[in-house]
């Protein structure tokens, strides 16, 4: 499979890769299924996160977001956003795996990346989320779940590109929803 060789430049589907090895731990017959509509093995969805964190841990390393322009290219839209007393530009790439989907990387003027996940894609209507029945491995990202389930409390996650919200729902006690890369993986 071309992209996959030691040698080939790091793109697109080798960082779907990424998002997936992630995944795995909580949802690995998703990530399985995926894989294969990738048409990728195990193994290569291995060497792609080993490459990944050698591009990450290099002593040559560029800045996250130089990295993420390298990797997925020109962004399909770049907007300026006011986050609080923040300023920060939002820039969002197309996921194949996930056509509603867009990778979300909030960056500084400087450079300096703030946030990474995915999000909705502008325009494309997000699942309806009432009940905890609704909310299903894949299907609904932070935000949605967040504004859904207000007040939300954002926890800390387990690992870097992890996230946790705790929210009452209502004639439920309170719940922790679990998030990989901004997508929920599961409710506990």
């Amino acid at each position: 499979m071309s992209g996959m060789a030691a040698t080939a430049p790091f793109g697109p589907l080798d960082f779907q890769l990424v998002l997936l090895r992630r995944m795995a731990d909580h949802q690995p017959d998703l990530v399985d299924d995926a894989r294969r509509e990738l048409g990728v093995s195990l193994a290569q969805m291995r060497e792609a996160n080993r490459r990944w964190q050698a591009i990450v841990r290099s002593p040559r390393a560029r800045g996250a977001l130089t990295r993420y322009r390298s990797v997925l290219g020109t962004p399909e839209s770049v907007e300026h956003r006011r986050i609080g007393d923040l300023e920060c530009d939002a820039l969002l790439w197309p996921v194949p795996l996930w056509p509603d989907l867009r990778f979300e990387v909030l960056a500084a003027k400087n450079g300096a990346v703030w946030n990474e996940w995915l999000v909705r894609a502008p325009g494309a209507a997000g699942p309806e989320l009432r009940t905890t029945a609704d909310l299903r491995p894949w299907l609904c990202t932070v935000d949605e779940v967040a504004r859904a389930f207000a007040p939300a409390r954002p926890l800390e996650g387990s690992a870097p590109t992890r996230w946790r919200l705790a929210f009452t729902p209502p004639g439920e006690g309170e719940r922790i929803a679990e998030f990989t890369w901004g997508l929920l993986q599961r409710l506990i």
